[in-house]
């Protein structure tokens, strides 16, 4: 019998007058027993609106109906048959706006907590040394995928499970592209970017970093290399300025600068090699999803 509760179950994080200070994960995960209690309120709706919104059509009530049952090693191996980095999406997907924004349930309450649930299982499954690495045989094709951000990697992995021989280029010295460089770690801790990034490679993916193609190699070149196509997903890229005065002082960045040296270089711990100003008074120019992650790093650094 479907759980009614009109509200999301709640999910532990940090309290913010101690988060503000520390670059630490905010949110903490579900347990078992509120991940069975969360999935119980999935009521299977003969059309399921949230496989719709999913962008990747992630079967979400059979996966939510296993975690009710307990049979996470199940729902983690439905979940990650349609999704190469479940640990990520859980996290940092937009669901208000795709799955859960589709639910029924949120018409006359909250959605269920697809997201959250969804996390749960990917750590469940990496903490009981579990990983999706099943792949078609081999079929004597090669890919190549220029950028290993959500975009490569999503594209790497669906390609290695149909036995395609995959490999990735990435311009920067650790893989994840935005992942890596733009979203801070306490709302995506690297070290999951990392284990995503290193089921891939167990299913067979090649990751080469410090590949700038274009400059290292060109198209034309892979293709004498014998891959028979290109993925290119090369990301944001560069930022977009306002064309207005002052915007080249010191101490005025564009996002893409500050969250990557908070990122990728880690630019906020007293020993790093390339650090950022800590000023007293900041503004930020924005109000989407990269401002705020710019103003909650602002905040953490003082």
């Amino acid at each position: 019998m479907a759980n009614m509760q009109l509200t999301k179950t709640p999910m532990a994080e940090q309290d913010p007058q101690v988060r503000n200070q520390n670059f630490l994960e905010v949110a903490q995960g579900y347990t078992l027993e509120e991940a069975m209690n969360e999935a119980k309120r999935c009521i299977h709706c003969k059309n399921p609106a949230c496989v719709s919104g999913c962008p990747v059509g992630i079967p979400i009530p059979e996966f939510l109906d296993q975690v009710a049952q307990g049979n996470i090693a199940a729902a983690y191996e439905i979940l990650s048959n349609a999704n190469a980095l479940p640990a990520i999406s859980g996290r940092v997907c937009p669901q208000e706006n795709q799955c859960e924004g589709k639910c029924v349930r949120g018409i006359k309450g909250e959605p269920v907590a697809i997201g959250r649930v969804e996390r749960f299982v990917a750590d469940w499954a990496a903490q009981q040394g579990v990983a999706n690495t099943a792949t078609a045989p081999k079929n004597g094709r090669k890919v190549a995928v220029i950028g290993s951000g959500p975009a490569g990697l999503t594209c790497a992995g669906e390609l290695a499970r149909m036995g395609y021989s995959v490999t990735v280029f990435e311009a920067f010295h650790l893989p994840g592209g935005v992942l890596t460089y733009g979203i801070p770690e306490f709302r995506l801790p690297k070290a999951i970017v990392a284990r995503e990034v290193a089921n891939l490679e167990k299913m067979g993916v090649e990751i080469q970093l410090n590949m700038v193609i274009g400059k290292v190699l060109t198209i034309p070149e892979l293709f004498d290399m014998g891959y028979e196509s290109v993925f290119i997903g090369s990301g944001a890229g560069l930022p977009m300025f306002m064309k207005i005065p002052g915007e080249s002082l010191v101490g005025v960045y564009s996002a893409n600068e500050y969250l990557t040296r908070i990122n990728l270089m880690k630019a906020y711990q007293p020993d790093s090699e390339t650090p950022i100003l800590h000023n007293r008074k900041v503004a930020v120019v924005g109000g989407g999803n990269v401002a705020m992650d710019a103003a909650r790093c602002a905040k953490r650094l003082g």
